[in-house]
């Protein structure tokens, strides 16, 4: 195995990678796949948080360009959208799909079929996005890909809301982690995305990610192949705690990790029915969370953003 060859190769030289499959496989019947933990039985059609049975739906599968720089190149990032997902962010931005469930049935053979397509036309990693509640179908698409030739890495592209003994059962499958770290604090994690305990879930499973693959690394041509990359989404009046983030970053995972912190919130779905979600940040909000980070010590991925006069049109 070299350096840059993606790990789940080496499982399934090794048959790990089928009974990594049937642990998962076996808790769909009383599922506790994220901390929600809803014990439905999904083989019979039950539907817990969020909204899924056993067989996969996505709402889109192309090259995409507008992730991270490491993650995109001159190709793209082979993306696989799921549909579902495991929190309920009242200022979802892709509300249709994780709240609604718009997408289509897809089958795990026609997804494996997939990543080996846009391992063709030349992406640099199969992204797969939002893919929390459909582990093990995902990594069942994997042991049947990597027989027919796939080796580019593969991105989990998750909310954060992840559980650790989870994320423990896919060292070696995923090369990249990309998790949202969305808040610092319960009460803002409670009340815009009912998940009071994201805070300690999500440091505790970003903790075990950097474990398992370390910060990250890029090749010579600057794409990532192994490592974490994590993204902060700054919210209006610093309802995400970003600098509690920060620091537990730099004091209990690296300093080197590579963070983007995003500026793109903008209010949707139902996030015009808490006053403070109702406007973007403006330039200054965004810029003392770049601040924050770089006090502690966090640099790679980090940009300030224009000095401009911020948004006040949408309070």
């Amino acid at each position: 195995m070299t350096e840059n060859e993606p790990s789940y190769i080496a499982l399934s030289r090794s048959n790990e990678l089928d009974k990594r499959i049937e642990i998962l496989n076996q808790m769909l019947s009383s599922c506790k796949l994220c901390p929600r933990e809803c014990g439905v039985d999904r083989t019979i059609g039950e539907e817990g948080i969020c909204k899924s049975g056993t067989k996969l739906m996505v709402s889109g599968i192309h090259p995409h360009f507008g992730e991270e720089a490491p993650l995109v190149g001159a190709h793209g990032s082979g993306t696989i959208f799921l549909t579902g997902c495991n929190l309920r962010c009242v200022y979802c931005q892709n509300y249709e799909i994780s709240h609604l469930g718009i997408g289509e049935v897809i089958t795990i053979e026609e997804i494996a079929k997939n990543m080996l397509r846009l391992q063709g036309i030349g992406c640099h990693n199969i992204n797969f996005v939002t893919p929390t509640h459909f582990v093990p179908q995902l990594v069942e698409a994997i042991a049947i890909a990597v027989k027919d030739g796939l080796n580019i890495p593969i991105v989990y592209n998750c909310g954060g809301y992840e559980k650790v003994e989870i994320v423990r059962l896919l060292d070696g499958i995923i090369d990249i982690y990309m998790p949202d770290m969305k808040y610092g604090r319960p009460k803002h994690a409670d009340k815009y995305s009912k998940a009071k305990n994201y805070p300690e879930i999500n440091f505790k499973a970003v903790k075990e990610m950097h474990r398992q693959v370390g910060d990250l690394k890029l090749d010579d041509l600057g794409m990532a192949y192994r490592g974490l990359l994590v993204r902060h989404l700054v919210l209006p009046e610093d309802l995400a705690g970003s600098e509690r983030i920060f620091r537990f970053l730099a004091d209990n995972v690296s300093k080197k990790t590579y963070i983007n912190i995003m500026d793109q919130y903008r209010p949707q779905y139902k996030a015009w029915e808490f006053t403070k979600l109702g406007r973007k940040p403006t330039n200054k909000e965004y810029n003392r969370a770049v601040e924050l980070a770089k006090k502690v010590g966090l640099n790679r991925g980090v940009r300030y953003k224009a000095d401009m006069t911020g948004c006040s049109i949408c309070r």
